[in-house]
């Protein structure tokens, strides 16, 4: 008994490649229930042709050769359950999604299935400053740079901002003076270009009334010029100026930020160097593209599922097929 093969069937025989690959490019955009509401299907069917779409993209894609990576984790559920992101920072999309945590353990297995060849071409480590990365890497990658993420830095720098908001808040007895700081994190937080008309005045009014967060927002400010230098010695001499300003100030948080940068600079000024100059901005956005992705896939407890998702999501649709 033979059983002819008909090369526009999907895997499963119910419905044609063409069929299935329209309901993964739906996919992309809209979640599961949706889709198999609109196109009268079965929750699972959708699943498994979404699952087979994804698995073809990622075959068309092709093994990962990175040569400047990008390190984050991301949390799956409540109770600290975290997995680790890896990306490919050149060609913008992520790489590698496991682990069980964010420990070195974890991180080891990217290297593992990376493999010893492709491990020597890695020239860029893009990350926070997580012990445990920084360890995985020197050890599987030893000649790569480590170079701390801008943006997981200015986040620590945010952190005490708000901090010298809440101590002046609790200072202050004053019901007239604390009305100025009740409310205004997010607007000590951004940057005053991003401010709207309104909220710039609410910071102008605030800084006027209030001279150590007048202090502390100059400084917030002023140090991001960090990453602007090309040269080591030039963003040392920033540091040293900015961190001296700190003295007599009695800003606590910002002097024990100081001392966070000073224990990881090496990773920081890694970036002035030419050959080290990297988006630091994707590993950002791609933690913004999977918070949208888990929100879509709500309730759906295959991580094999959000693995997919999350590898996927950069990668462009599948080509439509002509026959079937």
């Amino acid at each position: 008994m033979k059983q002819e093969r008909l090369p526009w069937l999907a895997e499963n025989p119910h419905y044609t490649r063409r069929f299935a690959r329209y309901v993964g490019k739906l996919c992309r955009g809209s979640s599961l229930t949706e889709v198999a509401a609109d196109l009268r299907l079965d929750w699972h069917a959708v699943k498994a042709m979404d699952m087979a779409y994804m698995q073809e993209q990622l075959e068309r894609a092709g093994p990962p050769a990175p040569r400047v990576i990008g390190i984050d984790e991301i949390s799956i559920r409540k109770g600290h359950v975290y997995r680790i992101i890896v990306s490919d920072l050149e060609v913008g999309r992520p790489i590698w999604f496991g682990g069980v945590d964010r420990s070195d353990a974890s991180m080891a297995q990217f290297y593992t299935e990376l493999g010893p060849t492709r491990c020597q071409a890695v020239e860029v480590a893009v990350m926070d400053m997580w012990r445990a990365f920084r360890t995985a890497t020197e050890r599987h990658a030893p000649q790569a740079a480590i170079l701390y993420d801008k943006f997981h830095v200015l986040r620590q720098l945010g952190e005490a901002m708000d901090q010298v908001r809440k101590a002046e808040y609790k200072r202050l007895t004053d019901r007239d003076e604390r009305q100025f700081i009740k409310g205004q994190k997010y607007v000590l937080l951004s940057h005053r270009a991003n401010l709207s008309p309104e909220k710039r005045r609410a910071l102008t009014t605030l800084l006027a009334a209030n001279k150590r967060l007048h202090t502390a927002y100059v400084l917030k400010e002023q140090f991001g010029q960090l990453w602007e230098y090309r040269r080591v010695a030039w963003a040392r001499k920033f540091f040293e100026t900015w961190r001296r300003a700190l003295r007599w100030q009695r800003l606590a948080p910002f002097e024990q930020f100081a001392a966070l940068i000073e224990r990881h600079w090496d990773g920081i000024a890694a970036y002035c160097e030419p050959d080290n100059k990297v988006a630091l901005g994707f590993v950002e956005g791609l933690n913004n593209k999977v918070r949208v992705i888990q929100r879509r896939c709500y309730g759906i407890r295959d991580e094999q599922y959000l693995r997919l998702k999350v590898l996927t999501c950069t990668l462009p649709p599948l080509p439509r097929e002509e026959n079937g």
